[in-house]
């Protein structure tokens, strides 16, 4: 059941006399319960469409609906919609405790279930009983965090948005409450719409992640679509680390083949200029390698290395066991079967 559904929304703003498209044309569907992720660069229009979904922003053209219910002339203390920003900001006056009451005090909950709501979200979110009493001053960046979701838990939203709420703690922490909130909508099954420039942070927490550019929904998908049929270039170089690299090139007689000597054969595919496109994973080093260059740099991550590889046909990433250094002429053999092919528009085309 569909429980968040925005249909053809656009929403444009003004930079002097020039119109600044934040959202083209949106259609998102978002089941009763599921936590999306929306990732996309900055000023991709991630944190307009939360506006709008909150009621903070009125878009030009389209309709946001909760359930079957049109929300758009609904306002937003109405919308029973929990936000929480990428700071925390808390009322820096009030206690942890009232700061986390404020929400159930202003949509009027009973007084005897204010204390009840406060406590069962701080629990929740693993804030101590004794921090309540504290001004948020006295809490560390990832304890002032996990307030500021408290407090939009203890309203008992039916939807809750989160603005890129990790970006501003230190590593460890965002992997901590990266965690912490996978295990608070299993527990709350709120309908969750996550936003974050991170694709490590969308592809681990979202059940399906939406990829956003210059405004537009590019696809929608789960971790393992995203990767493995990824509908455009900006998908494919976007999704993934490091970045997928790309030929330019033409298919002919069930071959691709492009400059550089990297030549494979294709199950499928018409014939004509394409786009190939390889992974990390999709190379290795290997004496008999169809593709000769040189390292031009290496990155040692521990349970990974990357060897930046460049040649006459530019420049490939390889994940690889081998032991290489910077400078030294290195064979590659790619996985023919597993690239990923374009048009010269950049659509995802099967081969």
């Amino acid at each position: 059941m569909v429980d968040l559904r925005l249909s053809n929304i656009s929403k444009t703003y003004r930079r002097g006399t020039a119109p600044v498209f934040a959202l083209r044309d949106v259609t998102l569907e978002i089941a009763r319960g599921e936590l999306m992720a929306v990732v996309g660069p900055s000023g991709c229009g991630k944190t307009t469409l939360l506006r709008v979904v909150a009621g903070l922003e009125r878009p030009e053209t389209g309709n946001v609906y909760f359930g079957e219910r049109e929300v758009l002339a609904v306002p937003a203390e109405r919308r029973g919609v929990g936000f929480v920003f990428q700071h925390p900001a808390l009322y820096p006056h009030l206690s942890v405790y009232e700061n986390v009451a404020f929400g159930p005090h202003s949509q009027r909950f009973p007084a005897a279930s204010v204390d009840a709501s406060v406590r069962e979200a701080a629990r929740q979110m693993r804030v101590d009983e004794d921090l309540l009493p504290h001004a948020p001053r006295e809490l560390s960046g990832g304890q002032r965090q996990r307030v500021a979701l408290a407090r939009a838990l203890a309203t008992k939203p039916q939807i809750l948005l989160l603005d890129e709420p990790l970006s501003a703690l230190d590593a460890q922490l965002r992997l901590e409450l990266r965690v912490e909130l996978a295990r608070i909508h299993d527990a709350s099954a709120a309908t969750t719409l996550f936003v974050t420039h991170d694709q490590s942070e969308a592809l681990s927490i979202g059940r399906r992640i939406a990829v956003m550019r210059d405004g537009r929904i590019e696809q929608v998908g789960t971790a393992r679509e995203l990767y493995d049929r990824p509908a455009n270039v900006f998908v494919a170089q976007f999704i993934g680390a490091p970045p997928m690299a790309l030929f330019s090139g033409t298919i002919s007689d069930g071959r691709f083949s492009a400059a550089g000597g990297l030549t494979f054969a294709l199950a499928a595919g018409g014939p004509g200029p394409a786009l190939a496109g390889f992974r990390a994973s999709d190379a290795r080093i290997a004496d008999d390698g169809e593709l000769r260059g040189t390292v031009s740099a290496v990155e040692d991550l521990g349970a990974d290395t990357y060897a930046y590889v460049g040649g006459a046909f530019g420049t490939i990433v390889v994940r690889t066991q081998a032991t290489v250094r910077p400078g030294e002429s290195v064979a590659v053999r790619l996985d023919g079967a597993r690239a990923k092919l374009f048009d010269v528009d950049g659509k995802r085309k099967d081969a």
